[in-house]
C-alpha cells in the first residue's frame, strides 16, 4: 500500500476530485493548508497587490493499494496541472498495514 499525498491549488479540488472517483478511488482526506512557496515577488489582480509567498492549497491525503499507485498519481498530475508556478506537489510514502476500526478487517480489503 503507499499514501499519496499531494498539494494543489484549490481551484483544481474539484476536478482532481472528480478524476480520482473515475479511477476507483472514493475515500481520502483533504483540508486547507497555506505554504511558502519559491516565488518571492507579488502579483496584482484586478488591481490589487498580493504576495506569493504565502500561497493558499489544498492538501489531499489518499491510501491506495500498490496498483492504483501509478493511476492515482498520473490522474493528480494531468486534472491539476496548469503550467503556471504553484501547481503543487506530490509525495508517496510506504504505508506498513491498514485495519478497518469497526470490522478489524486488515490489509488493502480494509481500504474499500
Amino acid at each position: 500500500m503507499k499514501k499519496i499525498e499531494a498539494i494543489i491549488r484549490k481551484s483544481k479540488f474539484n476536478a482532481v476530485k472528480d478524476g480520482l472517483h473515475d479511477i476507483g478511488v472514493n475515500f481520502f482526506t483533504y483540508w486547507d493548508v497555506t505554504g511558502v512557496g519559491n516565488e518571492k515577488k507579488g502579483k496584482v489582480y484586478r488591481g490589487i497587490s498580493y504576495s506569493t509567498s504565502d500561497i493558499q492549497r489544498r492538501f489531499l491525503s489518499i491510501v491506495v493499494t500498490d496498483e492504483l499507485e501509478e493511476k492515482t498519481i498520473q490522474t493528480i498530475l494531468e486534472v491539476s496541472k496548469t503550467g503556471e508556478v504553484g501547481d503543487g506537489k506530490i509525495f508517496v510514502s510506504d504505508i506498513k498495514d491498514t485495519y478497518r476500526i469497526r470490522t478489524g478487517e486488515k490489509g488493502d480489503q480494509a481500504l474499500y
